[in-house]
């Protein structure tokens, strides 16, 4: 599933090229989404995109009026094409611009989504219960403290509710636990303030850190560029069960936390 860093990366790759430019067409070849798409062709032609922003995981095309909301789901992805050529399967929606590139949306699941809305957008659902941004100085060790200081949750359950921080998948939180020397099934209540200084810390290493090597590579990412990222090559302990930990050799364990796998080293994590 594209994470934070991966949202990221599309937007930089995309950016360039749609900011300023005209809708001159667009193609639903599939409209059946995880939400069926709420806008015809008519209804964004001859806008122009002023800008692409990115809240949590989700994409925004700043149009002349209004906006398009993408979320990419578990398999899709955005890639900008040049001029003529050869539709994919699952090629859903394609925008024409008037610098005669095209922005398309592909995705295998189908479980992303495609909306327009109206002005104000930040107050509408889905953008209106989200959490701070990790990498802004909103999401700090203060605020950290106070919403775990007295919760019966897991930490990495915490770390990747949205209302709590946004963007903060799977893999970024195995890995900024690991990093910070955490367990990841310990109650968010038994961490020290020094542990969440350091838990925050690591979880802002770790986006940054991914989003300069272009993400994760996952079987189903590709940026806006139609490639794929390269983080992988960099984890300590995501992916790794049943191998030894780089740092002290034990062997990677595994359990389920909140219904997703989590790895971790039980020697480096207390």
């Amino acid at each position: 599933m594209p994470e934070l860093p991966e949202v990221e990366t599309t937007r930089n790759a995309i950016l360039p090229h749609i900011m300023g430019k005209k809708i001159k067409k667009v193609i639903f070849f599939q409209k059946k989404l995880r939400y069926p798409i709420n806008f015809d062709a008519k209804d964004v032609v001859e806008q122009q995109c002023l800008y692409v922003y990115r809240r949590a995981k989700y994409l925004i095309l700043e149009l002349t009026q209004g906006y398009i909301l993408i979320h990419l789901g578990m398999s899709g992805s955005l890639r900008i094409h040049p001029g003529e050529f050869e539709k994919k399967k699952h090629d859903h929606v394609i925008f024409y611009f008037s610098n005669d590139l095209t922005l398309i949306y592909h995705d295998p699941r189908r479980f992303g989504f495609i909306s327009r809305f109206s002005p104000p957008l930040l107050n509408q659902s889905p953008l209106n219960h989200l959490g701070p941004e990790p990498q802004t100085d909103f999401f700090n060790d203060s605020y950290f403290y106070h919403v775990i200081h007295s919760s019966q949750r897991q930490i990495k359950v915490l770390m990747m509710d949205q209302k709590v921080v946004v963007g903060v998948g799977n893999i970024y939180a195995t890995e900024a636990l690991f990093l910070a020397k955490i367990h990841p099934s310990r109650k968010g209540h038994t961490l020290s303030k020094q542990e969440v200084f350091d838990l925050v810390d690591n979880i802002k290493r770790v986006l940054s850190h991914a989003i300069k090597q272009g993400g994760t590579t996952l079987r189903d990412f590709v940026s806006g560029k139609g490639e794929t990222g390269y983080f992988q090559q960099h984890l300590y302990v995501y992916g790794r069960e049943g191998l030894p930990c780089l740092k002290c050799k034990d062997t990677i364990k595994k359990l389920v936390i909140g219904q997703r796998t989590s790895a971790y080293c039980q020697t480096c994590q207390s």
